[in-house]
């Protein structure tokens, strides 16, 4: 196994970073992609390039009066905006805890096993966001929130708890 030196002091093999590059190029996808409201604004004819961060509010009531979405469906798109939004802020924090936990060697399956509860919860974040309008369903929302964040916060703590920091 070939093994490179990354500073520090630390050496790792070519493969060590594989999992955490995974699950960092995937909720970056997820976060930048699949929750950006872009498809769903084109699908219903209110998308404008020209200015895309104004479409609902420079084309939403028109778009409904015209017929070509619903109250619902304009509510869903909001909804899925700001579930993009979120996710990209949520982002540099999720990156910032894997790096940091990957530079203080925290143990890799603890590190696994973060960023899956931290993935899984921006999943189900998004959908519970953008799915369900309900007030009283979508508490599920800031549950998966707080889940994730404290998997960041979590993989933070176990750094600085690593002896490759405090030496």
């Amino acid at each position: 196994m070939a093994t490179s030196y990354l500073g520090l002091g630390l050496h790792t093999s070519s493969t060590t970073f594989a999992g955490p590059a995974a699950f960092l190029a995937w909720n970056w996808f997820y976060a930048y992609c699949v929750l950006a409201s872009r498809t769903l604004k084109q699908w219903h004819g209110i998308d404008h390039n020209g200015n895309p961060r104004q479409d609902i509010n420079k084309y939403g009531a028109a778009a409904i009066r015209e017929g070509k979405l619903t109250q619902a469906q304009l509510e869903q798109i909001q909804r899925m905006e700001a579930a993009s939004a979120n996710s990209v802020e949520g982002y540099t924090f999720f990156a910032a805890s894997v790096l940091l936990a990957l530079v203080a060697n925290v143990p890799r399956p603890t590190l696994t096993a973060a960023c899956t509860t931290y993935t899984i919860a921006r999943l189900v974040y998004g959908a519970v966001y953008v799915l369900i309008p309900h007030d009283l369903y979508s508490q599920l929302r800031g549950i998966a929130w707080w889940t994730g964040n404290t998997s960041c916060l979590f993989l933070l703590w176990k750094a600085a708890r690593s002896s490759v920091l405090s030496a």
